[in-house]
C-alpha cells in the first residue's frame, strides 16, 4: 500500500469514528425523557445510589425536571430535537473531508474550534443554569475527547498534502 493510500485510509477511518460518535450523540438527544428513566432504573439496579448519592440525586432531579416539562410543556423538548438535528447536520459536513481531505481541511479545523468552544460554554452557562461543576467537567470532556481524532486527522491531512504537493497548489492564488 502506498503512503498516500495509507494516509487516506487512516484519515477516513478516524473520520468515520468521529461521525459515528456525532450521530450517536445526536440520536440520544431525541428520547431524553425515556433515556433518563432507563438510566435511573439501571443505576438503582447496580446499587449506585449507595456509592454515588450525589450522582443519583442529580439524575433524579434532572429526570423530575424532564418529566414535568414533558407533561406540562412538551414543546420545550423541541429544543433538544433541534440539538439532535444539529449533531446530525454537522456529521454530514464531514463527508467533504472524507471525499477530499486536503481541499476540505477547513471542516476539520472548524470541528476543532467547536470542540474548544465547549469548554467556555460549559464554564459560563453551567453555573448560570445551576449545573454542578462536576457535570460541567463531563460536558467539557466531550470537547477534549472530540478534538483528539480531529487533531490526528488534521496531522494526517497535512502529511497527505505535503506528500502529494497539493498544499502549495491549494494555497496559491487562482489564475484566470
Amino acid at each position: 500500500m502506498s503512503d498516500r493510500a495509507a494516509l487516506l485510509r487512516g484519515i477516513r477511518g478516524w473520520l468515520v469514528f468521529f461521525v459515528v460518535c456525532l450521530v450517536l450523540s445526536g440520536a440520544t438527544a431525541f428520547p431524553l425523557v425515556h433515556e433518563l428513566r432507563w438510566t435511573e432504573s439501571g443505576l438503582r439496579a447496580l446499587a449506585v445510589p449507595d456509592r454515588l448519592p450525589g450522582l443519583m440525586e442529580w439524575i433524579g432531579r434532572v429526570r423530575g425536571g424532564l418529566d414535568a416539562v414533558d407533561e406540562k410543556y412538551p414543546f420545550v423538548l423541541y429544543g433538544t430535537d433541534w440539538l439532535a438535528f444539529a449533531h446530525l447536520v454537522i456529521a454530514v459536513a464531514f463527508y467533504g473531508p472524507y471525499r477530499d481531505p486536503v481541499r476540505n481541511i477547513w471542516v476539520i479545523e472548524f470541528g476543532m474550534i467547536a470542540c474548544a468552544g465547549i469548554i467556555p460554554l460549559a464554564l459560563v452557562c453551567g453555573p448560570v443554569r445551576g449545573i454542578p461543576f462536576w457535570w460541567s467537567l463531563i460536558d467539557m470532556s466531550f470537547g477534549v475527547l472530540g478534538v483528539v481524532p480531529l487533531y490526528v486527522v488534521r496531522r494526517k491531512i497535512k502529511r497527505l498534502a505535503a506528500l502529494t504537493g497539493t498544499e502549495a497548489a491549494a494555497l496559491a492564488p487562482a489564475r484566470t
